[in-house]
């Protein structure tokens, strides 16, 4: 609980905020392949990734496709069901084993009414959440794979040893020999 209150802290509340703020999460371990939330399935939690990386991914005509993926000290949720509260239209997977501190939306708007700074927070949270997901979607249109596996290499080099070679290649849209090839040229 540590990491999620210096989180907190570091996000402009005061230390009895940031206690109160992260006594309302639960936490949660993962073990690698398993979900944090299954297509079909309505997500009933946002999560914050203590440690770990997790893949969200859709199935296309029996082909599994990664549409996103999120590693520590960032929030996780399949954003359109767990705010509408509506059945996942994707999946999300631990790629690792991964920790997480959990919050349901009741508990979510009962600290923005107790901590109003808290709310503001949360809205910052939800603008930043699109932009991170505007940016991996404009990335996965602009850039080349091999350009997509530097600026992952550059953002989060330790992650790229811990995930298996047919997810990593998944999130940056090639198949696993192709993505051999672009380790083997960048080397």
């Amino acid at each position: 609980m540590e990491q999620l209150i210096l989180y907190f802290t570091q996000a402009g509340f005061t230390g009895a905020e940031a206690a109160q703020i992260a006594g309302c999460f639960t936490f949660r371990k993962i073990p690698k392949g398993d979900f944090f939330i299954e297509e079909g399935k309505i997500s009933r939690h946002l999560g914050f990734v203590e440690q770990g990386f997790l893949q969200y991914f859709v199935i296309v005509e029996g082909e599994e496709k990664t549409t996103y993926s999120v590693g520590h000290g960032n929030f996780v949720a399949s954003l359109v069901s767990f705010l509408k509260q509506v059945p996942s239209k994707e999946s999300i997977r631990a790629l690792v084993d991964t920790s997480l501190w959990l919050i349901d939306k009741n508990t979510l708007k009962k600290i923005q009414k107790d901590i109003p700074a808290f709310a503001h927070f949360y809205i910052e949270l939800l603008e930043w959440q699109i932009c991170c997901i505007d940016e991996s979607r404009l990335d996965s249109l602009l850039l080349n794979a091999a350009e997509r596996y530097k600026k992952m290499l550059d953002k989060e080099p330790s992650l790229i040893q811990q995930i298996p070679l047919q997810y990593l290649a998944s999130i940056l849209g090639v198949t696993p020999r192709h993505l051999s090839r672009i380790r083997n040229s960048i080397r």
